[in-house]
């Protein structure tokens, strides 16, 4: 008996294990194809081949565009040829510029383009679609006669005054003398552009090569410097990181904040008051302030800040940031906040896998995938490296670190307690706690779980890495499903040019059948929590239920963050 029941499981676990893979696989990757779909649209037909954006054979490390076309490669916004080219000389037409548009934007549309479209731009047209985004959203228009010239290669001002355009870009001071201080070809500036200039530039939006201060308005765009721009224009959206002063593309950038025009030095912009620049970096700047830090981090040092990102923050549990800004906790915040910074200057050529030791006292683990480009701290992935302060280095990342003496309670508890509020405490390995709804698909057997079915779903994290998951399936008969799950820590996962932070469990429990006669059977489950935000859990599990007849169910819902 025993013998036939382990010979049950043990298919059963494997069956659950191929059937969660099988259906999260298509879920998880849907996004990247079809960002791979669409961006056949960013080329002319025939030229280009999808996915082709890595190790691009002519794009050196040492390229002076190789930062701005590596990034927006991997963003699918520009790709590589069949061959393994880039051909970053090659001209720019207007619908090329277009789908680039497209793809590196998501702006509300602030006009219609009129029934019929341009008299030029087919229905059919490979760029049709994105000729129309790019009209509808401000960043391009259209010719007299009701023309918009796909195929004409576009001059380098266009594409400037479409960036601004489609941004809302404005200046503050004179225009005339704005362009007279930064260009030697200033009066080269057609009248209807030096508005939109002038805005870009102080946007930090232009990028000049060879000659920082040689705008050449006129010239055709080059597939190099239209990736500069777009960088550059997603940089000003708070999209990108800043490319670091002390890399050589970072001195074409004509009014950059950090560089001096036409230098590779760095300006005098510290890690604090570079963070606080940065959209990316609300969240971090407001909690060193709260804890004191910002003196520490405006002296010379020099420091390593592997910081997170708002939406790292924002991915904690409902209520940590505001306890952690409570005075009573703030010994508890000035710890989280020292563990992401290393003494000295790391940058990502210098980082090497191992223990790196914090001024917290206590290491971060650091591994460097170097045949993926890839830096991982703990479990947070690095997503933007090397934006140089005056006084260090900043790597971005995408998760909060936690310092190992804190992950056994909450701000405010003491360990092995609950919170204030009386509920178990939220594990951080697996996030938070939750209640929410579900579906349940019927894999095999003769219950509840072996059909569709609606479902309600939970979540209590008991300790950090231990969750208890009730939930009930409600079919002719319900199945109460009650597994006590092991959380592992999260793991980030690269998704269509953005990083998703996905927790895997496993676990064992019981099944109870409602059905005339109750009835009770060992369950095993396995599946992953995926964070969306600070409020919502979306999750996915194979449930295999051993009664008489062995039944297996997926359930995939989402759940509400407690």
């Amino acid at each position: 008996m025993f013998s036939w029941f382990r010979s049950s499981l043990v298919k059963s676990s494997f069956l659950a294990l191929g059937v969660l893979a099988a259906t999260l696989t298509p879920i998880v990757i849907s996004i990247p194809a079809s960002a791979q779909n669409a961006q056949k649209i960013a080329q002319t037909p025939g030229t280009t081949t999808p996915g082709a954006t890595s190790n691009l054979s002519d794009i050196s490390a040492n390229y002076w565009a190789s930062p701005f076309i590596t990034a927006l490669a991997q963003r699918n916004v520009i790709a590589g040829f069949p061959d393994g080219t880039f051909k970053p000389d090659q001209p720019v037409t207007r619908a090329q510029f277009a789908a680039m548009i497209q793809k590196a934007f998501n702006q509300n549309p602030v006009r219609q383009l009129p029934s019929g479209g341009f008299s030029d731009v087919p229905a059919n047209y490979w760029a049709a679609d994105a000729i129309r985004v790019a009209y509808e959203t401000g960043f391009m228009s259209g010719y007299p006669g009701n023309r918009f010239l796909p195929n004409e290669q576009i001059p380098k001002v266009q594409a400037i005054v479409a960036l601004s355009s489609g941004l809302g870009l404005t200046s503050s001071g004179t225009a005339s003398s704005i362009l007279s201080t930064y260009y030697t070809d200033a009066t080269s500036v057609p009248d209807y552009a030096v508005n939109s200039v002038a805005a870009a530039t102080q946007s930090n939006i232009v990028v000049n090569y060879p000659e920082v201060r040689q705008l050449n308005p006129q010239r055709t765009l080059t597939r190099a410097e239209a990736a500069a721009l777009l960088y550059q224009a997603l940089v000003k959206q708070g999209q990108l990181q800043p490319i670091a002063s002390n890399v050589p593309a970072a001195s074409y950038i004509v009014a950059g904040s950090t560089t001096q025009p036409g230098t590779n030095q760095p300006g005098g912009t510290d890690i604090v008051s570079l963070a606080a620049s940065s959209s990316s970096f609300t969240t971090l700047t407001s909690l060193l302030k709260a804890a004191g830090l910002t003196d520490i981090l405006q002296q010379p040092g020099p420091y390593t800040v592997f910081a997170p990102t708002d939406q790292a923050f924002a991915a904690l549990p409902p209520g940590t940031l505001q306890q952690l800004q409570q005075p009573e906790n703030r010994e508890t915040l000035i710890k989280l906040l020292r563990y992401h910074v290393v003494s000295g200057q790391l940058t990502s050529s210098q980082l090497s896998t191992g223990q790196v030791k914090t001024i917290e006292d206590q290491p971060v683990n650091v591994k460097v995938d170097t045949a993926n480009n890839q830096i991982a701290v703990n479990d947070a992935q690095v997503i933007q490296a090397n934006v140089q302060a005056s006084n260090g280095v900043i790597h971005a990342i995408n998760q909060v670190l936690i310092p190992p003496d804190l992950t056994t309670q909450q701000p405010g508890t003491t360990p092995g307690t609950t919170t204030g509020q009386g509920t178990p405490r939220r594990g951080l390995f697996g996030g938070t706690s939750y209640v929410g709804v579900a579906g349940n698909i019927g894999l095999t057997g003769t219950n509840a779980l072996s059909v569709g079915n609606f479902s309600v779903i939970s979540k209590l994290g008991l300790t950090r890495n231990i969750s208890v998951r009730p939930s009930a399936i409600f079919g002719d008969q319900t199945l109460v499903l009650v597994p006590v799950t092991l959380d592992f820590a999260s793991q980030a996962a690269p998704v269509g040019g953005q990083t998703f932070s996905i927790s895997p469990f496993v676990g064992a429990g019981v099944a109870i059948d409602t059905s005339g006669d109750t009835d009770i059977a060992f369950m095993a489950t396995g599946g992953v929590d995926i964070p969306l935000g600070s409020r919502f859990t979306a999750t996915g599990a194979v449930n295999a239920a051993f009664f008489d007849d062995t039944s297996v169910g997926l359930t995939i819902g989402v759940g509400y963050n407690f």
